[in-house]
């Protein structure tokens, strides 16, 4: 097998990569699962906690063309209440101990029905209290996307030579 074919089936893989929708870019809407219940009339992100304020921002988005009623809790205790604005997101604070956690809940809230549960999230309180560090944080290890940048850039690697010395003895001639 001659060499020009050789690398093109060792650079394949690298090719495939390139090819391929980055990590990196992709946005929440990109990704198939979770998605929200289509029927749900509104739905439910939750920030994390901000480390001076120890609360988490949760972002409330009636999917609607009328006014949702919710009830908003963390804990399984009532923290905000209201309606949302037909199509329009509104933002609730929600308080958080430090060194602790809350599951927040929001519910959907009609005259007819019982409470609805529509989206459920756990937040921690992980901010370091106590001690200051005056803007420098602790170091932590090595990125995990650089990790994951350098397990692939092996596998690839790898992968290359497989199909190189595959290549080289394949097409074996009988005479």
């Amino acid at each position: 097998m001659r060499t020009g074919i050789r690398l093109i089936l060792a650079a394949l893989p690298l090719g495939a990569i390139a090819l391929l929708p980055s990590v990196s870019d992709a946005q929440a809407r990109d990704w198939p699962w979770p998605r929200h219940d289509g029927g749900d009339p509104f739905t439910m992100t939750v920030d994390d906690v901000g480390c001076r304020s120890g609360k988490a921002a949760v972002r409330l988005h009636n999917q609607t063309r009328q006014l949702a009623r919710f009830d908003l809790k963390a804990d399984g205790s009532s923290v905000a209440s209201g309606s949302i604005p037909a199509r329009k997101t509104i933002v609730r604070h929600v308080p958080v101990g430090k060194g602790s956690g809350a599951e927040i809940e929001a519910y959907s809230v009609s005259d007819h029905e019982p409470e609805t549960l529509i989206d459920s999230s756990h937040v921690q309180n992980d901010c370091p209290w106590g001690h200051r560090r005056h803007g420098h944080l602790p170091y932590t290890g090595p990125p995990a996307d650089l990790m994951g940048k350098l397990a692939t850039a092996g596998g690839l690697v790898v992968v290359g030579g497989i199909l190189w010395w595959y290549g080289s003895i394949w097409p074996r001639s009988s005479m």
